[in-house]
């Protein structure tokens, strides 16, 4: 797996965002913050209720200067119907068929041959900045990646369960 300070595997794949396809690379959000997180598949249990997460606080990521992404390996069609289910994703859902990203991210769990439920925050120079690796089946927290996203963003130490607005050490 990508560990900090290790520089984003650069990547296109075809997905789909605000109901249209299309193809996004990762070099097009370079000099921008991006959470870039796997998961294990569409119409699933616990990945809507992430899927979901990261669309209900999208406005606060990019009121942060970041971009999200969300990778699996199954198809553009059944991201587009998953998306119309869940009422629309403002944000690409990117097909990652045959687990060519998800392998290179070391994440593909082969066996299984689908994405295990990481998350990555890659900072604008390209580099990863954070990572973390969830059990399949335990939801990650979206205010928790987005409160180490602004962490990271002050560039200085901040303890356990620091909060926006709270004093960070120089």
């Amino acid at each position: 797996m990508l560990v900090i300070g290790d520089r984003a595997i650069d990547f296109s794949l075809p997905g789909v965002q605000g109901g249209r396809t299309g193809r996004f690379a990762l070099r097009d959000y370079r000099g921008r913050w991006v959470v870039l997180f796997f998961y294990p598949a569409d119409f699933s249990f616990v990945c809507p209720t992430e899927v979901r997460g990261f669309q209900q606080r999208l406005e606060a990521f990019r009121a942060s200067g970041c971009e999200v992404l969300g990778v699996s390996v199954d198809s553009v069609e059944s991201h587009l119907a998953w998306a119309r289910e869940l009422g629309g994703v403002d944000y690409p859902l990117l097909s990652d068929e045959g687990g060519v990203v998800s392998r290179a991210y070391g994440v593909l769990d082969e066996a299984e041959g689908r994405a295990r439920r990481a998350t990555f925050i890659i900072g604008p120079g390209g580099c990863v900045e954070y990572c973390v690796l969830s059990h399949k089946n335990v939801g990650r927290s979206v205010e928790e990646t987005l409160r180490v996203l602004k962490a990271l963003q002050t560039g200085r130490q901040c303890p356990a369960d620091w909060q926006p607005g709270e004093e960070a050490s120089a």
